[in-house]
């Protein structure tokens, strides 16, 4: 009875652990399910009731909660670095054409190698909308600017 109920708590321990460094939401629910089982071996169960308990336990818990939790513990992904760049505008500091392989953009106080998007010629001093950016290039195209009648 006791040895069954150690060897729950040890592969509980073991649960916790694992979900302590994954952060996965998804070893805990075995947790539960050994602690399940633990008071079982104390109660003096069979150990395929034990065993049944803790897969019934860990698996209702795994289906019906995790979903739940994964909602409100999944963290906001903020751009960083070049992907803050993505859809940010800038001016064209020299004009960009794709088949001589020249053009830069100014985007904030960066200057950045430039191509189309589009493949179309952009003239200097043209504001544009970064698509991409491959490497060290940011691939634009050039923005509409609406006219106020």
């Amino acid at each position: 009875m006791y040895q069954a109920a150690l060897f729950w708590l040890v592969l509980m321990i073991f649960f916790i652990i694992v979900e302590a460094n994954t952060v996965t939401l998804l070893s805990i629910w075995f947790a539960a399910g050994s602690l399940v089982a633990i008071v079982a071996a104390l109660l003096g169960a069979q150990i395929w009731l034990q065993a049944l308990l803790f897969f019934a336990v860990s698996a209702i818990l795994l289906a019906c909660l995790r979903p739940m939790f994964r909602k409100y513990v999944k963290p906001k992904v903020v751009a960083t670095n070049v992907d803050a760049i993505i859809g940010s505008q800038g001016y064209v500091t020299a004009a960009i054409d794709n088949l001589e392989a020249k053009g830069q953009v100014k985007l904030g106080a960066m200057e950045w190698t430039a191509r189309s998007t589009t493949g179309e010629k952009i003239p200097e001093k043209t504001l544009v909308k970064v698509d991409k950016i491959e490497g060290v290039k940011a691939f634009v195209t050039p923005v509409k600017v609406k006219e106020v009648k």
